[in-house]
């Protein structure tokens, strides 16, 4: 099991956004998070992450109570997970390559010259060009930008990598080749996704297994078609309309 969250509750201020809510993901599983917006699917992936502080929870992490970890034990489990943040959220400021080296000078007594190697490695892998390692994200298109996010969360060689809507904003063409770039690296690196989108192809053509999120809890998870199959009604609009019978062809 790579992660599990059982009675996870967050509120803020008076409205609760999850109540008791449980989820298992397995290892070596791609699961995708949907629902409406504003159910809480990034505050979910935060909360895991420790970037959001829950009112209750047990979340575990590689079979690791992340609430009861000393600092030393949570860096040495935040090193095995990568992320990829809604739009990327690259320093500015910083080249693409001095982006995807930032995680390696934080954890890694590595020489300089060897970061360089190795931030450059992870961008190839990503497939952008060896040019695009010396250009600052606002020099990026969007495509380019979500692949240079990518290799940043890639930087430590994660076992587990969250994506949160990881094509949203993309054109089609560049959202099918960022969904085969998250297949290809999940084999090549034999990598768990926890992957939040809206992108019903994106769901069809990277996830193992899905998870709704709906009125504070995981409405249904499994594979798509039994997914598909639940009578909720927000479900059955989402999948079974226009948009879902398309993807799913």
């Amino acid at each position: 099991m790579a992660i599990r969250v059982r009675g996870l509750t967050n509120r803020f201020g008076s409205k609760t956004v999850h109540e008791d809510l449980d989820l298992d993901v397995y290892a070596g599983e791609t699961l995708g998070v949907v629902g409406p917006s504003g159910t809480g699917k990034s505050v979910l992936l935060n909360t895991i992450v420790g970037l959001n502080k829950p009112q209750k929870a047990e979340i575990e992490v590689f079979g690791q109570r992340i609430d009861q970890m000393t600092r030393e034990q949570r860096v040495q489990v935040e090193q095995r997970w990568g992320v990829m943040f809604q739009d990327g959220a690259l320093f500015s400021t910083l080249s693409v390559r001095e982006n995807v080296m930032a995680p390696m000078r934080e954890h890694l007594k590595l020489p300089r010259d060897l970061m360089r190697e190795l931030a450059d490695m992870k961008i190839r892998l990503t497939g952008l060009e060896a040019d695009a390692s010396n250009k600052k994200p606002g020099d990026l298109s969007g495509g380019m930008r979500k692949r240079a996010a990518m290799a940043r969360a890639l930087a430590l060689d994660p076992d587990l990598l969250f994506l949160d809507e990881p094509t949203a904003g993309l054109d089609p063409i560049s959202a099918a080749r960022f969904d085969e770039l998250i297949n290809s690296l999940k084999g090549t690196m034999r990598l768990t996704v926890f992957l939040v989108t809206h992108d019903l192809d994106t769901l069809v053509a990277t996830c193992d297994r899905i998870a709704v999120l709906n009125r504070g809890k995981v409405l249904a998870v499994g594979p798509m078609d039994e997914v598909r199959a639940n009578p909720d009604p927000w479900i059955q609009e989402y999948f079974s309309g226009p948009r879902g019978r398309a993807a799913v062809k």
